[in-house]
């Protein structure tokens, strides 16, 4: 990763080394890594990037916390407005560190809540736009058939097999894209392009529905242990995302990383990376996941992390917390 997309001298921090398959060490000396791909982690509010320069960004991949999901984030927003709010704040931001012609991409859908359903594709699209992104397309993810068993939504028609009782259950996502400008095909170096459309030229050999805005891709299972709690994409999306819209050497940003999965797809796929997380505690988590790549032992030795001083996490945990992976403890503390 260019060192210029990374500064941390504009707020109080600390620079972290999260040795992979090892220590963590942390030292207000440590330097991002500027040779080979280098993947840093930024633990704060994604509303604000300051981090980030300007213009640094090629890729954008990033799914914010459904509103007020019954199972995962209920009452996290006070109102539908708040979570509009936050939109605006990160489109702004985005705005300012997405690259010229480079592609945002939002995994986002509406949702029912209380009975109530919220358009917030509809609405989320209207952010964007407001804030200077060209839509570009609507993608849907399919989930398999037998994600969602029949819920009480469903049901009503059961109970009532009579007109105006249907309401069907969701397998859909959408995938929002969309554009800063237009993009220069000829900047590309020949030997980046090549390499590119090679990996890119592999995958679509073996996946049938590229060439269509519906993709059918298996959800993460419910059992899945590095995403207990966390409402993550499979990898397979964020794997044929970065394929698709970026160059091997670009940056991608995920700025709602929970987990890790945009990371760890930008590794295995030579791209750099970087991710804002709000919550500390999913620093184990975030390392495990990245461990697990095929490129971890050869390609990066550690992730770099950012904390930001006096940051209140959703736990209100800093400056010094403690969380436990099923591996090993990990501690971060402030020198």
């Amino acid at each position: 990763m260019p060192e210029k997309a990374i500064d941390s001298s504009l707020r109080p921090a600390v620079k972290c080394r999260i040795e992979l398959n090892g220590t963590t060490r942390c030292g207000p000396k440590s330097r991002v890594p500027c040779h080979g791909v280098s993947h840093t982690l930024i633990i704060g509010d994604c509303r604000d990037m300051s981090e980030i320069a300007d213009n640094s960004i090629q890729l954008v991949i990033h799914s914010p916390p459904y509103f007020s999901a019954p199972h995962d984030y209920s009452g996290m927003f006070t109102s539908y407005q708040a979570y509009l709010d936050l939109l605006r704040s990160v489109a702004k931001e985005l705005w300012r560190v997405v690259a010229k012609g480079r592609i945002v991409v939002l995994v986002i859908d509406d949702m029912l809540v209380d009975g109530v359903k919220y358009p917030i594709v509809a609405d989320a699209t209207r952010i964007y736009q407001t804030a200077g992104f060209r839509y570009r397309d609507r993608i849907i993810w399919k989930k398999p058939d037998g994600y969602v068993t029949r819920s009480k939504r469903s049901g009503v028609l059961v109970q009532n097999p009579y007109p105006m009782y249907y309401y069907p259950d969701n397998l859909l996502e959408s995938i929002l894209v969309f554009q800063k400008g237009t993009f220069d095909y000829k900047s590309v170096p020949a030997g980046i392009r090549e390499k590119s459309g090679k990996q890119l030229t592999a995958y679509l050999a073996k996946n049938r529905h590229w060439h269509v805005n519906l993709w059918p891709i298996c959800n993460v299972l419910p059992n899945s242990k590095l995403e207990k709690g966390i409402a993550a994409f499979p990898l397979e999306l964020a794997d044929r995302l970065i394929r698709l819209y970026s160059y091997v050497g670009d940056t991608v940003l995920d700025c709602f990383m929970g987990s890790g999965t945009v990371m760890k797809a930008a590794l295995e796929l030579e791209r750099n990376s970087i991710g804002i997380e709000i919550d500390i505690n999913l620093l184990p988590t975030i390392k495990e996941k990245v461990e697990s790549s095929t490129r971890a032992g050869t390609a990066l030795k550690h992730l770099t992390a950012v904390l930001r001083l006096n940051h209140r996490t959703r736990q209100h945990a800093l400056p010094r917390v403690s969380s436990t992976s099923s591996m090993r403890q990990l501690t971060v503390s402030t020198l």
